[in-house]
């Protein structure tokens, strides 16, 4: 006999906006009510813009068009939003002119990412931007709260991971060192110190956005943002046939997500999720093997500490042996679990005058008996504590007849312990889904501690609707593990990064 599945679905959590209003959907709630009301809502926007002179008039250009409002790409459609303009939206002028203008030449831009060495062309690349940054940061009085980094597509297509240079187009640097030469030169330095200064280059990712995130970390915030997403009819863009070489989305919800996160960067708060339980907090585990380590096992841990307001903190933990080949799994030990956990609730009970009440730590693998036992030590007596593994359901499969998938929120409890959440799927608010496949769910397990299942489902729920780097009905992870590999990326993406926390903004 087969068993028969029992489902539920979880009501779509509520979001609350000025005045207390309420809206499930973000942007319903932000064009009816306004950002949540809050002491650090900027009345204007202070933010600087940085690009070649092309890219600061896209910029502009751009600007302009989000002051005011944006038709929807098709009115007839639910999930198509029309943009009524970022004052109208967010209560915040967007001023005609930046804080602060910074200007870059695009003949070294030019020169940079035809560099044959992948590693010299995204570090003499990210060097052009980040120097004129932290210049200005230390010349300057006025200091913008973030900074629109403008790239050409040439930095995007040439400065990632993988990314080649077409013969033709090579110049040769300066860079001659291996990486097999660089990582022995790192842990037995040679006894000329410029041997040495080129095999520290490999300590950079080669990968553009991680590596200007990472070496701006703490010194300014910056939204790096293609040319092509600000103007995808530039010439540049258009091929021989007079169609798009990039395809982008269309124009009102391309001021939607940047502007949002614009707002959120600017230490705006767009929403909060309603109903969330005072004293609790969400803690999501990260960990990025590092690839220039003597050790291969060698990783970077960190935690991301989140609030209902989606207020978020990243700590950076210790750099060790937590990769294991044999399990393919991470795990911290030898107290480190203990430490990470204690910066974390230190910084909460710094924030709000008292340790929070119930934490739930997320992790993609099953937390080992140490790094629980480790957890416990580092919390309070009357906090409660909760380890929740949260992985891809690829298992189950669940069809239904009709048209459409099964609902965003559809949950399936195996027993007290596990279940399926499907927090990807058909959404009626939108009238679609918006995927292309069947959604999976996902696994959600209480490995440690004690909490009802249901509970912990309709939080993840929740989680997944305070991803501010976009303005989006429900993403398919909640915040805690959306940017773990984003986060680990940045993190480990240059050396000699402080570990003291930052606010979520400088990682997204």
């Amino acid at each position: 006999m087969i068993a028969r599945l029992t489902l539920t679905v979880i009501p779509e959590p509520e979001l609350e906006f000025a005045n207390s209003e309420r809206s499930e959907y973000a942007k319903d709630g932000l064009f009816l009510f306004g950002p949540t009301e809050d002491a650090g809502k900027p009345k204007s926007l202070r933010f600087g813009v940085i690009g070649t002179s092309e890219g600061i008039r896209y910029f502009h250009d751009w600007a302009n068009s989000i002051r005011g409002y944006i038709p929807a790409y098709d009115a007839t459609k639910a999930h198509h939003f029309a943009f009524p303009g970022f004052e109208a939206t967010f209560g915040t002028v967007f001023p005609e002119k930046p804080l602060a203008t910074l200007t870059v030449k695009k003949s070294e831009i030019d020169l940079a990412v035809r560099l044959v060495h992948a590693y010299e062309r995204v570090r003499t690349t990210v060097q052009i931007y980040a120097n004129e940054l932290i210049r200005h940061n230390r010349e300057e009085d006025e200091h913008p709260d973030f900074w629109f980094v403008v790239i050409p597509e040439i930095v995007y297509k040439r400065c990632r991971k993988e990314s080649t240079v077409p013969f033709p187009d090579r110049i040769q640097g300066q860079q001659t060192t291996s990486m097999h030469q660089a990582k022995r030169l790192l842990t037995s330095p040679d006894l000329f110190a410029d041997v040495n200064q080129a095999a520290e280059l490999y300590l950079f990712e080669n990968n553009f956005h991680n590596q200007l995130k990472a070496v701006l970390l703490g010194k300014t915030v910056v939204q790096v943002v293609r040319e092509t997403t600000l103007a995808p009819d530039m010439p540049a863009n258009i091929n021989d046939y007079g169609f798009r070489i990039r395809n982008v989305q269309d124009d009102a919800t391309i001021a939607w997500n940047l502007c949002t996160t614009a707002f959120f960067k600017a230490q705006g708060k767009p929403w909060k999720i309603a109903d969330v339980r005072p004293g609790v907090c969400y803690v999501g585990i990260v960990f990025k093997k590092v690839d220039m380590d003597a050790h291969d096992g060698n990783a970077c841990c960190g935690a991301q500490l989140f609030l209902n307001s989606g207020d978020g903190l990243v700590f950076k933990g210790a750099v060790g042996p937590w990769y294991s080949e044999t399990d393919r799994e991470f795990h911290l030990k030898d107290g480190k679990a203990r430490e990470l956990m204690e910066t974390v609730i230190s910084a909460y009970t710094r924030s709000h005058g008292s340790p929070p009440i119930e934490v739930f730590i997320h992790g993609r693998a099953r937390f080992s008996r140490e790094e629980w036992t480790e957890f416990q030590e580092a919390i309070p007596s009357g906090t409660k504590l909760t380890g929740i593994r949260i992985s891809n359901g690829n298992d189950l499969k669940l069809f239904r007849l009709g048209k459409h998938p099964p609902l965003r929120g559809t949950f399936y409890k195996v027993h007290e312990r596990l279940g399926y959440l499907w927090t990807r799927g058909f959404i009626p608010r939108l009238a679609t889904y918006p995927g292309w496949e069947v959604p999976n769910p996902v696994s959600v397990r209480v490995d440690w501690g004690e909490a009802d299942i249901q509970h912990v489902a309709k939080d993840i729920m929740a989680l997944t609707k305070v991803n501010f780097n976009a303005c989006l009905f429900g993403d398919g992870l909640p915040v805690t593990l959306r940017f773990a590999d984003a986060v680990g990326e940045i993190l480990t993406a240059a050396p000699d990064i402080t570990d003291a926390p930052l606010p979520f903004r400088y990682y997204i």
